[in-house]
């Protein structure tokens, strides 16, 4: 019997568009009517994702920047795990001089950027978060929760495989690292994962992750998807994902609302 519900918002949860189909808001709300706990699992800032939850009306816990943090239902943080501050001020300046490469920063309650970025903006529809500017050689280097390095275009992966090459090389199990897509390549502190979070969240409701079903289109699932009692693919989830879990089901696409209609089907 599954308990609890875990989703990962972008390329799984949220339209192609980046928001909330009022089909979906209408699920999980009949969800939490029937006590089945729904998480938020994503790597996006707890305080966009705040924003989302207050707008669907449930309460949920939010496991954000893929597990660095994790805020209970009522928004208080209960777990916290930086990039140690040494490594920050170095990984974010390992593209500094790249004109194809954008670098991101969750800090605290802010994030930072290097340069002008419109198409990161376009993630951000449905909430009023927003980014800052930052030099990467003269920044506050604490309480940073994961830095993270996208392109405008898919076509640029390649680009992103030899950066996460180099930072495997640099850093080792100092970091934690993986794809959230084709164009994000992101970087928490050690042992950071959605799965690691998820973890402890679920002990703390009082039941096991093989009372869990999640959802994930990214390797930054990868974890999640893994531990748990049922973990569900989507159709358009990366390759590697699908070939590195073949044993998992594959479910539609978020753009038809995957994921809302198999809670339906599933407890409804």
């Amino acid at each position: 019997m599954f308990n609890v519900v875990a989703s990962d918002l972008d390329g799984t949860l949220l339209t192609p568009e980046h928001s909330l189909s009022p089909y979906t808001k209408k699920i999980l709300q009949a969800l939490r009517k029937k006590d089945i706990h729904f998480i938020f699992a994503t790597g996006r800032h707890h305080i966009d994702v705040s924003q989302m939850r207050e707008n669907m009306e449930i309460d949920a816990f939010m496991i954000t920047s893929n597990g660095a943090r994790v805020h209970d239902s009522v928004g208080n943080l209960i777990f916290s795990r930086n990039i140690k501050p040494a490594l920050a001020s170095e990984i974010a300046k390992e593209c500094i001089d790249d004109p194809l490469v954008y670098t991101h920063i969750y800090r605290g309650d802010h994030w930072l950027i290097n340069k002008e970025d419109t198409y990161s903006l376009s993630f951000h529809k449905d909430s009023q978060f927003s980014y800052e500017f930052f030099n990467p050689l003269d920044f506050e280097t604490d309480d940073v929760a994961k830095i993270y390095f996208t392109t405008c275009d898919y076509d640029l992966h390649p680009h992103l495989i030899k950066l996460k090459n180099r930072l495997d090389e640099k850093y080792g199990n100092q970091v934690s690292i993986a794809f959230s897509s084709l164009n994000c390549l992101e970087v928490m502190g050690e042992n950071v994962s959605k799965g690691s979070a998820l973890k402890n969240v679920v002990e703390k409701l009082g039941f096991g992750l093989q009372n869990s079903v999640a959802f994930g289109d990214g390797m930054n699932d990868y974890e999640m998807l893994k531990m748990v009692g049922k973990g569900c693919i989507m159709q358009n989830a990366s390759t590697d994902l699908k070939e590195k879990l073949p044993e998992l089901e594959i479910i539609g696409s978020n753009a038809d609302d995957a994921v809302p209609h198999y809670l339906e089907k599933l407890f409804l």
